[in-house]
């Protein structure tokens, strides 16, 4: 399935500033300023200057907020999204309720406490991340995560993503049966997005601390409808060579 950009000349513009530059301009910005963001529930909320925020919105980290107050932005980051700035980009610190700082290992159990299957998931998100794919939440597809080319105002996102655990896992009891596969291959296939599966293996580490997350191996696979139509040999260029045949 190709890219499905929403406009004309995007693909161009997505070229000229690729996503792996806007990430390295916010991950400079966030060094800079020395950032910190506030632990609220499953989710870090992020006070922001203009220049910040906009680069919040070109990288696709977190959503914003509205305030009632004009010169505030407020930028509410996702579990996944938080650990990768804190732990891959070392650019962001985090403030929990009792006003100190939390070190990645904290973190860890924390978003475990809140997501026992935020190991698999973040390693998921942060392989597709470290490839530039913009990766959002996909719970709107029945899934993990929807993973765009560039920026979702100029192109669609091609893959939904699931990620699983290697094996058998109570964690991520899906596609099991046959059923499951067809439905969600079905719901992809309405929305136009290929269906990836992120199979993440632990290789028996567990999940006691992120520093297990640089063992963890990632094998992808991508689910597809067959569609006969595309197996069949040309009809029409058939009857044509059947026909200067006959004459």
């Amino acid at each position: 399935m190709k890219p499905r950009w929403k406009g004309k000349g995007f693909e161009a513009k997505a070229s000229a500033d690729p996503m792996s530059k806007i990430v390295s301009q916010l991950h400079s910005s966030l060094i800079e300023t020395e950032t910190c963001g506030l632990l609220s529930s499953c989710s870090v909320l992020v006070e922001v200057d203009a220049e910040l925020a906009d680069l919040f919105n070109r990288a696709c980290f977190g959503r914003p907020r509205i305030t009632v107050q004009k010169d505030k932005h407020w930028f509410q980051l996702d579990m996944e999204e938080t650990f990768y700035l804190c732990f891959s980009l070392k650019c962001l610190k985090v403030i929990g309720e009792d006003g100190s700082i939390k070190s990645n290992e904290e973190l860890w159990e924390y978003f475990k406490s809140k997501k026992p299957a935020f190991p698999i998931s973040y390693k998921a998100y942060s392989h597709l991340r470290h490839k530039n794919w913009v990766v959002r939440l996909g719970l709107q597809y029945g899934v993990d995560f929807v993973a765009y080319r560039h920026h979702p105002a100029l192109v669609h996102s091609e893959y939904a993503v699931l990620a699983l655990p290697e094996g058998d896992d109570d964690l991520n009891g899906r596609l099991r049966v046959w059923s499951d596969v067809h439905c969600t291959v079905r719901l992809c296939g309405s929305v136009a997005k290929t269906l990836l599966i992120v199979i993440v293996n632990s290789n028996g580490l567990g999940a006691s601390s992120p520093s297990c997350l640089e063992h963890y191996t990632v094998e992808e696979r991508t689910i597809t409808r067959w569609n006969p139509e595309q197996s069949r040999e040309d009809q029409r260029g058939l009857q044509n060579q059947t026909n200067e045949g006959i004459i």
